[in-house]
This record gives structure tokens, C-alpha cells and sequence, in this order.
């Protein structure tokens, strides 16, 4: 979601999850936890700049590099799509994740800026809603289930 005062370019999401921000944490830093919310397969290198490669929807592949690893309250990196639809090439936008405890668990604060256009701008804000929705049920130990993004596009 959006909101009036947010630049140009920019999409903010938040998330209440009722987990730790060091449980959480261990969702962007854990190639395999990673996976169970976003994303089919990749590799990560989880350090200041380390790189990601991860198919995220169909064929759509995404990645970056890891710019600050601070855990458990902070995650920058930049992001970009190698192929599909969107205008965004690897690199070209940042995504910062900040996680401060609260009352039964995390405020999850998801930052995407660097974005080329409003159309990607709705993109990125529907994504981000889905695979933080997809987070925060792993994270509070349930199974989103299969992601249906996954599926290849009807021919």
C-alpha cells in the first residue's frame, strides 16, 4: 500500500506478524525459509554485497545485491528483473525491510524505491502485498501453501 505522502516511485508496505523480528529476520537470510515464501528456487549470499538470482513467478526471474545485513531489525537490497513484463533491470531499485517489535510480535515495514513508472509502482505494491501476506504466515509457523504465481501464464 501507498500512501499520499510517499514519493514518487516509491511503495511502502506494513505488516503486524505475530513473531519475533528475529524469527522474521531469519526469512530474508535463510535461503531455504526464503523459498518458502518467495520463490521456486536461487541462490543467495547473505552479507553486505552478496548477491541473489531467484526465480519468483513462472518464469520471472529476480536479482540483486545485499547492500546492509543488520540483524534483527534491517535489510537493504537493491532488485530488478532479468526478464518478463517489467521495466525494472536488476539493480535499478531498492528494497529496504525494517522490523521493530511490538506487542505480540513485528511491525514489518517494507520500503521499495527506485521504481521507473506508476504502472510499476501498482506491480510491485500488488507483489509485495502477496509475498508479505505469504511471510507472515510462515512466519507465525502456518503453510501458505503452493504459490499460485507460480503457474505458468494461461496460453
Amino acid at each position: 500500500m501507498t500512501t499520499p505522502s510517499t514519493p514518487a516511485g516509491t511503495v511502502v508496505v506494513e505488516r503486524h506478524i505475530a513473531a519475533r523480528p528475529e524469527t522474521v529476520f531469519g526469512f530474508f537470510t535463510d535461503r531455504d525459509k526464503w523459498l518458502s515464501w518467495m520463490g521456486a528456487d536461487g541462490t543467495f549470499s547473505f552479507e553486505p554485497g552478496g548477491s541473489y538470482r531467484t526465480r519468483v513467478t513462472g518464469e520471472n526471474t529476480a536479482s540483486g545485491r545485499f547492500i546492509t545485513v543488520d540483524p534483527p531489525k534491517r535489510l537493504v537490497f537493491s532488485w530488478g528483473w532479468e526478464n518478463g513484463p517489467m521495466p525494472v533491470p536488476p539493480g535499478s531499485s531498492t528494497v529496504e525491510i525494517t522490523l521493530e517489535p511490538v506487542d505480540g510480535g513485528t511491525l514489518l515495514r517494507l520500503v521499495h524505491s527506485g521504481l521507473p513508472s506508476p504502472e510499476a509502482c501498482a506491480a510491485h505494491a500488488e507483489g509485495w502485498q502477496h509475498y508479505v501476506g505469504r511471510l507472515a504466515v510462515r512466519a507465525e509457523g502456518g503453510d501458505p501453501g503452493p504459490d499460485a504465481w507460480m503457474q505458468p501464464p494461461a496460453r
